[in-house]
């Protein structure tokens, strides 16, 4: 592909480092940038900018958020003994879309994945085990999405908190097996959350 600015092949080639953009892609959003009121392509420079800078991971849950905590973990009407295990912020606000669930989260940041090279230490599973032996929680939810990885991970935290007292349960496989959580549509999703199975059920499955 030709340029005849170094300036735009240079905004090009960032732009298509996006998950998901070609360089043709990138292209037409640079020229649609260009084509857009000065303050509008500023506003969104300065918008990835501050998010880059001040975005917060809550110490609680590791979800994205604003403050130390996010607002999911401020709020007392939220149940603390229940915890709905996720792969990451997408998943939260899947869920949270539903209306179906009203305990609180625990962000891993991913999933065991050999192939990509991600391992249970490059994952939140660590403070999740730390959380269960406060003896607080009463019930784990694993909400990873129904594929191998996914099914992994569930299996390895399963490992290492079997011994101690408390419920763990899965969601139900409404969802399709190898679909990604956060396609998943809000009515299937959040019967998923309310008929979860307990997870031991679900290794015999």
């Amino acid at each position: 592909m030709e340029f005849s600015s170094k300036l735009l092949e240079n905004a090009v080639n960032e732009m298509s480092q996006l998950p998901g953009i070609g360089k043709r892609t990138a292209l037409r959003l640079v020229l649609h940038l260009l084509r857009q009121p000065e303050h509008q392509t500023f506003q969104l420079s300065d918008a990835l900018s501050k998010v880059r800078a001040e975005i917060n991971f809550c110490k609680s849950c590791h979800n994205i958020s604003d403050k130390a905590l996010c607002e999911i973990c401020e709020n007392p009407n939220r149940n603390e003994e229940l915890i709905c295990v996720v792969e990451d912020i997408r998943d939260v606000m899947a869920i949270e879309n539903t209306s179906s669930f009203k305990g609180l989260y625990h962000v891993l940041g991913g999933k065991i994945s050999p192939m990509d090279g991600i391992g249970p230490q490059d994952l939140n599973i660590n403070t999740l085990v730390e959380k269960v032996k406060t003896g607080k929680i009463r019930e784990l939810i694993f909400a990873m999405s129904p594929t191998m990885e996914g099914d992994t991970t569930n299996f390895y935290i399963f490992r290492q908190i079997q011994d101690y007292n408390i419920t763990m349960s899965t969601i139900a496989r409404g969802v399709a097996a190898g679909n990604e959580l956060e396609y998943t549509d809000e009515i299937t999703l959040g019967r998923s959350i309310m008929d979860r199975v307990p997870f031991e059920t679900s290794l015999k499955s």
